[in-house]
């Protein structure tokens, strides 16, 4: 019988041991919104590590005490189990803050004796993971102080990790710099990229849909697969002051390169060898070195279509044009919309073309795949209903965590009539429970070294090689292609449905 490459998923991975979590920058929202709520549920759920230390690292001058009134503040608003005082209180109680400059060198001298003060009252020594949850301009220091203080040398039988926040850079080049400076502090094995994204259940039950089941897998290639659509719509702008880091980056930047190229991995990867980090992201990376390149502004402007929304509407509530938002440049040219046409140039995916799309102020918050199947021959249903009714099979990331199938039925009657309807799973109605938070499965990845979800090196270098060459196109050509816009409030700019248009397919309605 052939070996299943997936029979290591069937067994549960031992539970990690004890650990102090070095968060930097962590007066800052994902802390509060994310990181702290993730902790607190996996303690809820009894699966965070035992004698876990969370060690807060900023600049502002806070107590033990007034960091964890804060932090059971925005835990009430975010746990998606809600709040409970019996096990808060005994959850904070692994909570302390730390006071320092991120460039102070006897900030991480006194963090050494902390973390070993822990050790001491654990008895004996515990694996360190420092999450970098600051600006990306302190990367570089917050690294070379870590290394500088030897915290990344872990005692006998311990670890040290890192944890990366996004954006990993801003282009091919920073990206490899700052590579090369959490490389000379953290082995690549030691090192966790994180995208969110990733932890979410969809985005991992794709490799579970695809390969553990014969009804999808034969037909996920170019002889049945029409096209494939990736969107990612958000309702929002520029509330909370993003305007400042958002107009400095970008559409493409900000969500492209990373979050929905991941997705694109996924759903295009070849089957790995098994469910090992580096089989899994072996695969990952293939794909984006398949990309067919786009270079210089007339194929770029053939297959990418960048727009600003206007003044316009958003569930009843006016918004703002882009460049009127605040800390946005008026006279700026950074993308708020962006929609691709792409091609992988692989035996699998030869001739499927790849729409991705991710823009601000649409109607709705919503992320999903689409496979949109070939249509049958019209023979003997040579009708209107066939011909536009062809089967496709939609991931929903989120809001609504799911996979539905469309497919054409009876009407009931004696004429025969069809008309799609759909199959629908949702992960609540068959589980009986919410997913977990994406923080929650990444957090206790890293904790257990599994760096599956996780963006290796090589995977973030290739995104950025190709992401490059568009910004080069819109900002460093002699004639650019132009910047199309779009009222708030509507799905996106009329050149985005003419990109599809010219292949004679639409967009699906979310």
């Amino acid at each position: 019988m052939p070996s299943n490459p997936f029979k290591e998923s069937l067994i549960s991975r031992q539970r990690p041991g004890p650990c102090s979590l070095v968060i930097f920058g962590a007066t800052g929202d994902l802390t509060h919104r994310k990181l702290i709520p993730a902790l607190y549920n996996l303690a809820v759920d009894g699966e965070l590590p035992p004698q876990t230390k969370v060690l807060a690292f900023a600049r502002r001058d806070k107590t033990d005490d007034d960091f964890r009134s804060e932090l059971e503040e925005a835990n009430r608003k975010h746990s998606r189990q809600g709040h409970d005082d019996a096990i808060w209180r005994h959850f904070a109680e692994s909570i302390h803050y730390h006071r320092s400059e991120f460039q102070d060198d006897q900030g991480y001298a006194s963090l050494a004796d902390r973390l070993d003060q822990f050790d001491h009252q654990r008895g004996a020594p515990a694996n360190r993971l420092f999450y970098l949850a600051s600006a990306p301009e302190f990367f570089e220091p917050i690294m070379t102080h870590i290394r500088q203080a030897d915290l990344n040398r872990p005692a006998d039988g311990c670890w040290a990790r890192v944890v990366c926040e996004k954006p990993f850079g801003t282009d091919l080049k920073s990206a490899r710099s700052l590579n090369q400076v959490v490389s000379e502090a953290f082995d690549e094995r030691d090192t966790y990229r994180i995208d969110h994204y990733l932890g979410k259940e969809t985005a991992q039950n794709i490799m579970v849909l695809r390969f553990a089941n014969a009804l999808f897998e034969p037909l996920w290639r170019n002889r049945f697969v029409d096209h494939v659509q990736i969107t990612c719509a958000e309702n929002l702008g520029m509330e909370g002051g993003r305007g400042g880091y958002y107009d400095k980056s970008g559409a493409l930047r900000d969500m492209v390169q990373n979050h929905l190229f991941q997705l694109l991995s996924l759903v295009a990867m070849e089957p790995p060898i098994g469910l090992s980090a580096d089989a899994v992201r072996d695969e990952k990376v293939k794909v984006l070195r398949s990309l067919r390149p786009l270079v210089g502004p007339e194929q770029v402007g053939a297959n990418v279509v960048r727009a600003q929304y206007t003044a316009g509407s958003v569930d009843g509530v006016v918004r703002p044009g882009y460049r009127e938002e605040d800390r946005v440049d008026p006279a700026s040219m950074t993308e708020s919309y962006v929609a691709l046409r792409l091609f992988i140039d692989t035996w699998r995916w030869s001739g499927v073309p790849f729409y991705i799309r991710v823009g601000k102020q649409l109607p709705k918050k919503a992320t999903e795949i689409s496979v949109h199947f070939k249509a049958t021959p019209q023979i003997p249903f040579n009708t209107d209903a066939v011909r536009g009714g062809k089967n496709v099979l939609v991931i929903r990331i989120q809001p609504d965590e799911g996979i539905a199938l469309r497919f054409l039925s009876k009407m009931p009657g004696s004429a025969l009539r069809m008309e799609p309807v759909k199959m629908n799973f949702h992960y609540r109605d068959s589980f009986g429970k919410t997913s977990p938070e994406a923080y929650e499965r990444l957090l206790l990845d890293a904790m257990a070294g599994d760096a599956t979800l996780f963006a290796r090196r090589d995977e973030v270098e290739a995104a950025w090689k190709f992401i490059d060459e568009l910004q080069h196109a819109w900002h460093e050509s002699e004639s650019p292609p132009p910047m199309a816009s779009y009222p708030a409030g509507s799905w996106g700019p009329k050149e985005a449905d003419q990109l599809l248009g010219q292949d004679d397919r639409v967009w699906r309605r979310l």
